[in-house]
Protein backbone atom coordinates (compact mmCIF):
# COMPACT_ATOMS: atom_id res chain seq x y z
CA UNK A 1 0.00 0.00 0.00
CA UNK A 2 1.43 3.20 -0.89
CA UNK A 3 1.72 6.61 1.01
CA UNK A 4 1.67 10.23 0.61
CA UNK A 5 3.29 13.17 2.70
CA UNK A 6 0.58 15.21 4.20
CA UNK A 7 2.45 18.38 4.20
CA UNK A 8 2.23 21.89 6.32
CA UNK A 9 1.47 25.32 4.86
CA UNK A 10 5.75 25.70 4.28
CA UNK A 11 5.93 22.30 3.04
CA UNK A 12 6.98 20.76 5.39
CA UNK A 13 5.86 16.50 5.85
CA UNK A 14 3.81 16.19 9.20
CA UNK A 15 2.26 13.16 8.51
CA UNK A 16 1.12 10.25 5.94
CA UNK A 17 -1.55 8.60 4.23
CA UNK A 18 -2.53 5.41 3.00
CA UNK A 19 -3.70 5.30 -1.15
CA UNK A 20 -5.76 2.45 -1.35
CA UNK A 21 -4.43 -0.88 -3.01
CA UNK A 22 -7.71 0.01 -5.38
CA UNK A 23 -6.13 3.11 -7.30
CA UNK A 24 -2.05 2.06 -6.75
CA UNK A 25 -2.62 -1.18 -8.58
CA UNK A 26 -4.89 0.19 -11.12
CA UNK A 27 -3.41 0.70 -14.79
CA UNK A 28 -4.12 3.74 -16.81
CA UNK A 29 -6.36 3.27 -19.49
CA UNK A 30 -6.29 6.04 -22.28
CA UNK A 31 -9.08 5.57 -24.07
CA UNK A 32 -11.47 5.67 -21.07
CA UNK A 33 -9.55 8.79 -20.40
CA UNK A 34 -10.17 10.26 -23.74
CA UNK A 35 -13.65 9.13 -23.93
CA UNK A 36 -14.56 11.20 -20.30
CA UNK A 37 -12.75 13.94 -21.59
CA UNK A 38 -14.71 13.59 -24.73
CA UNK A 39 -17.69 13.76 -22.78
CA UNK A 40 -17.26 16.60 -20.60
CA UNK A 41 -15.86 18.79 -23.20
CA UNK A 42 -18.99 17.96 -24.98
CA UNK A 43 -21.31 18.87 -22.27
CA UNK A 44 -19.49 22.09 -21.39
CA UNK A 45 -20.64 23.04 -25.47
CA UNK A 46 -23.42 24.73 -26.24
CA UNK A 47 -24.91 25.44 -29.95
CA UNK A 48 -25.35 28.67 -31.13
CA UNK A 49 -27.07 28.01 -34.68
CA UNK A 50 -30.53 29.61 -35.00
CA UNK A 51 -32.54 30.41 -37.93
CA UNK A 52 -36.74 31.43 -36.98
CA UNK A 53 -39.48 29.73 -38.83
CA UNK A 54 -42.35 31.07 -39.71
CA UNK A 55 -44.02 30.91 -36.35
CA UNK A 56 -40.97 33.21 -35.06
CA UNK A 57 -40.67 36.03 -37.51
CA UNK A 58 -42.25 38.93 -37.13
CA UNK A 59 -45.34 39.43 -39.42
CA UNK A 60 -49.05 39.35 -38.74
CA UNK A 61 -51.65 36.30 -39.54
CA UNK A 62 -53.57 38.39 -41.71
CA UNK A 63 -53.97 37.10 -45.23
CA UNK A 64 -52.37 39.28 -47.64
CA UNK A 65 -55.17 39.43 -50.49
CA UNK A 66 -58.07 37.68 -51.27
CA UNK A 67 -57.70 34.15 -52.29
CA UNK A 68 -59.30 34.53 -55.82
CA UNK A 69 -59.92 37.08 -58.60
CA UNK A 70 -56.68 39.18 -58.05
CA UNK A 71 -53.97 37.56 -60.43
CA UNK A 72 -51.78 37.20 -57.97
CA UNK A 73 -50.55 33.35 -56.69
CA UNK A 74 -52.76 32.32 -53.49
CA UNK A 75 -51.21 33.23 -49.83
CA UNK A 76 -52.22 32.74 -46.31
CA UNK A 77 -49.23 34.54 -44.64
CA UNK A 78 -46.11 36.79 -45.02
CA UNK A 79 -44.76 34.63 -42.93
CA UNK A 80 -44.62 31.83 -45.49
CA UNK A 81 -41.04 30.43 -46.22
CA UNK A 82 -41.56 31.49 -49.53
CA UNK A 83 -41.39 35.47 -48.88
CA UNK A 84 -38.71 37.72 -48.40
CA UNK A 85 -38.25 38.07 -44.48
CA UNK A 86 -40.32 35.02 -44.24
CA UNK A 87 -38.78 31.71 -41.73
CA UNK A 88 -36.41 28.97 -42.69
CA UNK A 89 -37.50 25.92 -43.11
CA UNK A 90 -35.84 23.47 -41.43
CA UNK A 91 -33.17 26.01 -39.60
CA UNK A 92 -30.55 25.44 -37.43
CA UNK A 93 -31.88 25.31 -34.03
CA UNK A 94 -29.11 25.11 -31.16
CA UNK A 95 -28.11 21.50 -30.30
CA UNK A 96 -27.30 19.31 -27.39
CA UNK A 97 -23.72 18.29 -28.10
CA UNK A 98 -23.92 16.09 -24.87
CA UNK A 99 -23.61 12.16 -24.19
CA UNK A 100 -23.66 9.56 -21.57
CA UNK A 101 -21.22 7.31 -20.51
CA UNK A 102 -21.11 4.78 -18.10
CA UNK A 103 -21.17 5.88 -14.05
CA UNK A 104 -18.30 3.02 -13.60
CA UNK A 105 -16.35 4.29 -16.74
CA UNK A 106 -17.01 7.99 -15.41
CA UNK A 107 -15.66 7.01 -11.98
CA UNK A 108 -12.69 4.48 -13.45
CA UNK A 109 -11.70 7.47 -15.54
CA UNK A 110 -11.23 10.13 -12.08
CA UNK A 111 -9.08 7.02 -10.36
CA UNK A 112 -6.96 6.70 -13.63
CA UNK A 113 -6.35 10.46 -13.84
CA UNK A 114 -5.16 10.14 -9.70
CA UNK A 115 -2.97 7.87 -10.44
CA UNK A 116 -1.58 9.03 -13.19
CA UNK A 117 -0.84 12.25 -10.94
CA UNK A 118 0.81 10.09 -8.04
CA UNK A 119 2.88 8.18 -10.27
CA UNK A 120 4.21 11.88 -11.85
CA UNK A 121 4.34 13.51 -8.16
CA UNK A 122 2.31 16.05 -9.13
CA UNK A 123 -0.54 15.26 -6.36
CA UNK A 124 0.28 16.86 -2.99
CA UNK A 125 -2.05 16.93 0.26
CA UNK A 126 -1.96 19.97 2.63
CA UNK A 127 -3.15 19.26 6.37
CA UNK A 128 -6.02 22.47 6.04
CA UNK A 129 -6.19 26.14 5.15
CA UNK A 130 -5.94 28.67 8.24
CA UNK A 131 -6.83 31.58 6.31
CA UNK A 132 -8.27 34.34 9.26
CA UNK A 133 -10.02 36.38 6.33
CA UNK A 134 -9.23 36.49 2.53
CA UNK A 135 -6.38 37.28 1.22
CA UNK A 136 -4.44 36.48 -2.12
CA UNK A 137 -1.05 36.89 -1.13
CA UNK A 138 -1.45 34.56 1.81
CA UNK A 139 -2.69 31.95 -0.90
CA UNK A 140 0.40 32.91 -3.24
CA UNK A 141 2.52 32.18 -0.53
CA UNK A 142 1.09 28.88 0.36
CA UNK A 143 1.64 27.97 -3.47
CA UNK A 144 5.50 29.71 -3.43
CA UNK A 145 6.49 27.37 -0.46
CA UNK A 146 4.82 24.24 -1.89
CA UNK A 147 6.76 25.19 -5.09
CA UNK A 148 4.04 25.37 -7.50
CA UNK A 149 3.00 28.93 -8.03
CA UNK A 150 4.35 29.10 -10.75
CA UNK A 151 2.14 25.70 -12.67
CA UNK A 152 -1.07 25.94 -13.36
CA UNK A 153 -2.65 23.95 -10.02
CA UNK A 154 -6.09 22.83 -9.37
CA UNK A 155 -7.07 23.13 -5.85
CA UNK A 156 -9.65 20.87 -4.27
CA UNK A 157 -11.15 21.77 -0.96
CA UNK A 158 -14.46 20.52 1.13
CA UNK A 159 -17.25 23.10 -0.37
CA UNK A 160 -16.77 26.40 -2.04
CA UNK A 161 -17.25 28.57 0.67
CA UNK A 162 -14.82 30.27 3.20
CA UNK A 163 -11.66 32.55 2.95
CA UNK A 164 -9.77 30.10 0.93
CA UNK A 165 -12.21 30.27 -1.59
CA UNK A 166 -11.84 34.34 -1.78
CA UNK A 167 -8.14 33.83 -1.43
CA UNK A 168 -7.65 31.27 -3.95
CA UNK A 169 -9.96 33.17 -6.67
CA UNK A 170 -8.12 35.76 -7.81
CA UNK A 171 -4.81 33.76 -8.79
CA UNK A 172 -4.94 33.59 -12.48
CA UNK A 173 -2.94 29.89 -12.24
CA UNK A 174 -5.56 28.15 -10.16
CA UNK A 175 -8.80 26.03 -10.69
CA UNK A 176 -11.01 25.85 -7.74
CA UNK A 177 -13.03 22.69 -7.09
CA UNK A 178 -14.80 20.59 -4.14
CA UNK A 179 -13.94 17.16 -3.92
CA UNK A 180 -17.97 16.27 -5.29
CA UNK A 181 -16.96 18.40 -7.97
CA UNK A 182 -13.64 17.10 -9.23
CA UNK A 183 -13.43 15.64 -12.69
CA UNK A 184 -11.29 14.05 -14.83
CA UNK A 185 -10.38 16.70 -17.73
CA UNK A 186 -9.59 19.53 -14.76
CA UNK A 187 -7.27 16.35 -12.96
CA UNK A 188 -5.41 16.13 -16.64
CA UNK A 189 -5.30 19.83 -17.91
CA UNK A 190 -3.77 21.11 -14.25
CA UNK A 191 0.09 20.75 -13.63
CA UNK A 192 -0.40 19.88 -10.11
CA UNK A 193 -3.24 18.99 -7.24
CA UNK A 194 -3.14 20.46 -4.27
CA UNK A 195 -5.82 18.49 -1.72
CA UNK A 196 -6.94 19.41 1.49
CA UNK A 197 -6.51 16.00 3.55
CA UNK A 198 -10.21 16.18 4.46
CA UNK A 199 -11.16 16.71 0.78
CA UNK A 200 -8.61 13.78 -0.29
CA UNK A 201 -10.32 11.34 2.69
CA UNK A 202 -14.19 12.52 1.24
CA UNK A 203 -13.16 11.98 -2.31
CA UNK A 204 -11.64 8.20 -1.79
CA UNK A 205 -14.38 7.29 0.14
CA UNK A 206 -17.21 8.49 -2.19
CA UNK A 207 -15.06 6.52 -5.14
CA UNK A 208 -14.76 4.02 -3.19
CA UNK A 209 -18.36 3.50 -2.24
CA UNK A 210 -19.62 4.45 -5.63
CA UNK A 211 -22.45 2.11 -7.33
CA UNK A 212 -23.81 2.08 -10.54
Amino acid sequence: MATLDILDLKGSSTDKIDIPEEITSLEVNTNILHMEVKRFLASSRSGTSKAKGRSEVSGGGRKPWRQKGTGNARAGSNRSPLWRHGGVIFGPVPRDYSFKLNKKVVRKSKLMALVDKINDSKLLIVSGFNFDKPSTKEAFNVLKSLKINENKVLVVIDNLEGNEVLSFRNLPNVLLTSYKSINTYELLVSDFVLFTKGSFEKMLKELSNARS
